[in-house]
């Protein structure tokens, strides 16, 4: 998004913010769609429930964080995967290894994401590395202690002013998440508001959202 930025500040000043912001810019930029869809393909497919996918899609996005280490949307999904790679092993002490590790990375990430520049496919970071958050922790063991921090992340995105003009699919997504993330609370009627604006708005996830509101039973 372009905006004036500190137009009544003095001009030495104005000099310097714009020089960190162009730091923060070359240290922060969106990665190329043809690196980054293949491992984000990748991680749809772990996420989903393909186990198979998990440790690739791991790999892929560790891969690409070592080439930009401060990207936070690679960081995000890196941490997301490597929590992934719990259900791998049926070792109690590695499970406990990849969660930790990969909430870890969340958090890192979470602590990096600021401003309203979309980094990859049209998403601002702000928002898709809280919803890629806010999804790993809703989906952790109860007793890691993250699923209030992850509801809060979800309203989060929902509420953001960024969200209305974020790309359909990932609105899609979110809507998705927080329907769930409702009816798993008995709050039958919010699950069917963020439902129907899937349908509305006819996101891709329009068939899932169907098949939703069919168990609802509403």
């Amino acid at each position: 998004m372009k905006h004036a930025l500190f137009p009544h500040k003095p001009r030495a000043l104005r000099l310097a913010l714009g020089a960190s912001l162009l730091a923060l810019a070359l240290t922060a930029h969106a990665l190329p769609e043809s690196q980054f869809e293949p491992a984000f393909a990748t991680f749809l497919r772990a996420s989903g429930g393909e186990e198979k996918a998990i440790d690739p899609a791991a790999e892929a996005f560790t891969a690409l964080l070592k080439i930009e280490p401060t990207n936070p949307v690679l960081m995000a999904y890196a941490g997301a995967a490597t929590a992934l790679q719990a259900k791998t092993t049926l070792l109690p002490w590695k499970k406990m290894h990849s969660a930790e590790d990969g909430l870890a990375l969340l958090d890192k990430a979470l602590s990096s994401a600021a401003g309203e520049a979309p980094l990859q496919q049209g998403v601002p970071a702000w928002l898709e590395v809280r919803f890629v958050a806010a999804s790993t922790f809703l989906a952790v063991p109860g007793f890691m202690n993250r699923a209030a921090r992850g509801t809060a992340l979800l309203k989060e995105v929902l509420s953001s002013p960024l969200f209305n003009s974020a790309p359909l699919p990932f609105r899609g997504s979110v809507w998705l998440t927080a329907a769930k993330q409702a009816n798993a609370q008995g709050h039958k009627e919010e699950a069917r508001d963020h439902l129907d604006s899937i349908l509305r708005n006819k996101a891709p996830q329009a068939e899932a959202a169907r098949a939703q509101l069919a168990k609802l039973g509403l």
